[in-house]
């Protein structure tokens, strides 16, 4: 399995934002994750990343029980396995296309231009690699961010409401793209959303409330 959740529950004082919740996410599998805003769903997400720490329960990430590493070691384990596409982008507008593109390989100590350029590609950004973010459209900016997410080539993509901030046409290319990038590249794909549109496209849909996973 890429990715175990068991019995994870987390609070905010004596009030839960989630309990209960178990699932596992098997290699290459995409699953959905949908539920009322407020109900915890991006905290999850953090969570499963090890980003955001729980209360009870465990984590496991490509057979590593996330709980008994310290901060960097999560930093290093996701730097390799995990990608990250957000609903606000989250690129760095002082570098371009194919800098913020390229920078999870930097981070690695890798420097492979031909991935890079084949990965704008694939997302339909081919010939904008010079062009800074503020210079390009949302679903264009969300191409970046799924191509950037995915050029290191690792084994678990976590996408929080990928979709959320662009109009419908432009949402179903991006889901085209995304899918398409995480199915080719053998990606397991967990995404965080409320459009009924993008998770018909999963293999399972799982519904979270404050009580658990359904």
């Amino acid at each position: 399995m890429t990715l175990t959740v068991t019995n994870l529950a987390k609070y905010y004082g004596d009030v839960a934002v989630f309990k209960n919740v178990s699932l596992q996410v098997a290699a290459g599998e995409f699953v959905a994750i949908v539920g009322e805003s407020g109900v915890g769903k991006s905290t999850l997400l953090n969570c499963m990343a090890g980003l955001d720490n729980w209360d009870t329960g465990g984590v496991s990430l490509v057979g590593q029980d996330l709980g008994t590493l310290g901060d960097d070691q999560r930093a290093l384990l996701r730097r390799v396995n995990v990608g990250f596409v957000f609903q606000a982008f989250h690129v760095l507008p002082h570098l371009d296309v194919t800098q913020n593109v390229a920078l999870p390989l930097l981070l690695l100590g890798q420097h492979d231009d031909a991935r890079v350029q084949a990965m704008l590609t694939a997302v339909g950004l081919d010939g904008l690699g010079a062009r800074l973010p503020q210079q390009l459209s949302g679903g264009q900016l969300q191409r970046v961010a799924i191509a950037r997410a995915l050029v290191h080539r690792p084994r678990l993509l976590l996408a929080d409401e990928p979709t959320g901030n662009l109009d419908p046409t432009t949402a179903a290319k991006v889901m085209d793209a995304l899918v398409a990038q995480t199915r080719e590249h053998g990606a397991s794909l967990v995404l965080v959303t409320h459009s009924g549109a993008a998770a018909e496209r999963a293999d399972r849909v799982l519904r979270l409330t404050v009580e658990g996973v359904f």
